[in-house]
């Protein structure tokens, strides 16, 4: 459109993104260059190898001078709103108020769209999946479970299950004082996530493909061991043995490492108030935990990847490399 050329393939996508629309802009550019694309500084429209567009973030308008959004063409090109309606039709214009379908009956672009035959695919999610229904990420306070299992869940199309330990009255009593709020804080966190899993895991969802849960059960064994009195922990024990018994076990359990330093700088990182009193002891001895864990269990789904130099949120081959690790 708006030259002489050959014809061009169009496809429209939807993308989650972790990012904000300006680094999602500046990871495109990457993208762009490292396909073959040049940069042309005339104000003609010219061939090129690839051409990727933001279209829409949710409802943002925004305009600063390399990025607006919406795109303000997207009303003028059939090439466009055609995918576009097929992806989501009552997609609504934040700027214009008009539906993705409404567009296209009134653009004024005639233009031939011919809709190919082939369907786009993620060529490794198919392996995946069929090795791993139910994944579950682990790691010592700070580690980045969340942020992994997140990332995972969105890549695979996969329900997410997120510890609750928001919603726990006795967290931040039992940071204040560990002694008289451990019994209670490991016993509502242990009813907790036997609900939670129990209903979430069994519970089939007919739209998602797998499980990825930021947690497996067997924790509340390890940080019971580290913060119970010892006759605490045998009657704890005991309880957790017959729940233990009527929870699915996850097909690959991941185990993310990460030194006592990196810990410390990322519990800082993200503010928790009530984090900030935590001790270099007290992980080294969850993480001790951890590890008296896995060495007691000989299976092949169990997977330690040291994450201490690795970046997966800032950094793609950094998490396609953990990936990467699970797979094997």
């Amino acid at each position: 459109m708006g030259f002489e050329g050959d014809d061009f393939f169009n496809c429209v996508l939807l993308v989650r993104s972790t990012f904000s629309p300006r680094k999602v802009l500046e990871k495109i550019g990457l993208i762009e260059k490292s396909l073959g694309r040049e940069i042309n500084h005339s104000a003609k429209y010219v061939s090129r190898t690839i051409d990727i567009d933001i279209l829409f973030v949710d409802d943002l308008i925004k305009e600063i001078k390399s990025l607006t959004i919406p795109h303000p063409h997207i009303q003028n090109r059939k090439f466009v709103l055609l995918p576009l309606a097929e992806l989501n039709s009552q997609l609504i214009h934040p700027k214009l108020g008009k539906s993705i379908v409404m567009l296209l009956s009134e653009t004024s672009d005639n233009s031939t769209i011919i809709k190919q035959s082939k369907w786009l695919k993620n060529p490794g999610k198919d392996y995946f999946l069929s090795s791993f229904n139910y994944i579950a990420i682990e790691g010592n306070i700070g580690a980045g479970k969340t942020s992994l299992a997140t990332l995972l869940a969105n890549d695979l199309n996969a329900k997410l299950i997120l510890e609750r330990f928001k919603d726990n009255p006795f967290l931040p009593k039992f940071y204040k004082n560990q002694q008289r709020y451990a019994f209670p804080l490991e016993m509502s966190f242990l009813a907790d996530r036997y609900q939670q899993l129990l209903e979430d895991i069994t519970q089939f969802d007919l739209f998602k493909d797998s499980v990825v849960a930021d947690y497996d059960v067997f924790k509340s064994l390890i940080f019971a061991k580290v913060t119970l009195q010892e006759e605490e922990f045998s009657l704890y024990k005991k309880l957790f043995n017959l729940m233990h018994k009527e929870l699915p076990k996850p097909d690959v359990y991941v185990y993310l490492y990460q030194n006592t330093d990196r810990l410390l700088e990322n519990i800082k990182k993200r503010g928790r108030i009530y984090e900030q009193g935590i001790e270099a002891t007290y992980l080294q001895k969850i993480s001790d935990g951890y590890f008296e864990f896995v060495k007691s269990r000989h299976n092949d789904n169990i997977k330690i990847i040291d994450i201490s130099d690795l970046d997966f949120m800032e950094n793609r081959q950094d998490y396609l490399t953990i990936l990467s690790k699970i797979i094997s």
